[in-house]
């Protein structure tokens, strides 16, 4: 499987749900992580810095959609195959924004992706 994923939002508390997906996509795909605080989740680095990437397959986001904002052009420079809003952040406003842009989304939760062999 080659989807190499950016988890956007990441928590290096175990408790979270970005903290788990980075550990479980870890397992199946290359995984860059993005946080607010710097560390490592099962041998991937969290970054505080945004990086040009390339090859970015999915964008999974654990941003609620206010914080979405200031990644948009981020987001979209990666030019990713898909956008995975997990349940809280929902945002109709990206969505059309990703469309415009022929990037595909959707509303889903990572970890039930990854746990029933639909990622």
């Amino acid at each position: 499987m080659n989807k190499k994923t950016l988890v956007l939002g990441v928590s290096l508390k175990p408790d979270r749900y970005s903290y788990l997906a980075v550990q479980r996509l870890a397992q199946k795909v290359e995984v860059v992580a993005f946080g607010l605080k710097a560390g490592q989740i099962s041998n991937v680095n969290i970054e505080t810095e945004l990086f040009p990437y390339e090859d970015i397959h999915t964008v999974t986001l654990y941003l609620n959609p206010t914080h979405q904002k200031e990644y948009y052009d981020y987001i979209l420079s990666l030019n990713p195959e898909r956008v995975i809003f997990n349940p809280g952040t929902e945002n109709p406003e990206f969505y059309n924004i990703l469309k415009e842009n022929a990037i595909f989304y959707e509303v889903a939760c990572t970890l039930v992706l990854l746990s029933t062999n639909q990622y």
